[in-house]
């Protein structure tokens, strides 16, 4: 399997891109990984860490890294996501803008017609926002909130954010074994 992209913008929720790379981890998927500024600062107020102390990434790269695998369409990856993704992110991915490396590898990675999935993170939506989801999504990202489900019944923050991170792995075309999938209710 090819390896894929993370990236991490500084919205809430460092907490599913934690579990995303623990079921990428289970699923011997090989990630590379970046992270905004603003990505690191949330990091560290959320969950206590640093980039580097998230597990299973082969290798982090520089948002300032041009020269990077990922800027360019020539790279094997098989997909990316932006977990989580702030509006600010969204904005660059919807305009075409490549201030970054974050946006410059969403950017090949639509241009490759290769799966892009943005789990973006804000509420209420204003207009802006909603028109570049529709931007993005026309130009073939899948947009995902980052919503969790609570049929299920996850244990704690950890179960609600382990539940979407794996539904964002099998948007990018990842079989999770064990993922929790509605079957149904006699209620």
């Amino acid at each position: 399997m090819k390896p894929f992209i993370l990236a991490v913008t500084g919205a809430s929720g460092s907490v599913y891109a934690l579990e995303f790379l623990k079921i990428m981890a289970e699923c011997d998927v090989v990630v590379d990984a970046m992270i905004s500024g603003a990505g690191e600062r949330v990091l560290k107020i959320e969950l206590g860490l640093e980039y580097h102390d998230l597990p299973h990434v082969r290798r982090w790269y520089a948002a300032a890294d041009f020269a990077a695998p990922m800027a360019s369409g020539s790279s094997a990856y098989g997909g990316m996501v932006i977990l989580p993704c702030s509006m600010g992110t969204l904005g660059a991915v919807a305009g075409g803008l490549s201030r970054n490396l974050l946006h410059r590898a969403a950017d090949v990675t639509l241009k490759e017609r290769r799966p892009l999935v943005l789990a973006v993170r804000e509420s209420p939506l204003n207009g802006i926002h909603l028109k570049n989801m529709l931007t993005a999504h026309e130009a073939g990202a899948v947009i995902c909130p980052a919503m969790p489900a609570f049929y299920h019944r996850p244990a704690g923050i950890s179960g609600l954010a382990r539940d979407f991170a794996a539904r964002v792995a099998v948007l990018l075309g990842i079989e999770v074994p064990g993922m929790r999938r509605w079957e149904g209710s006699d209620v």
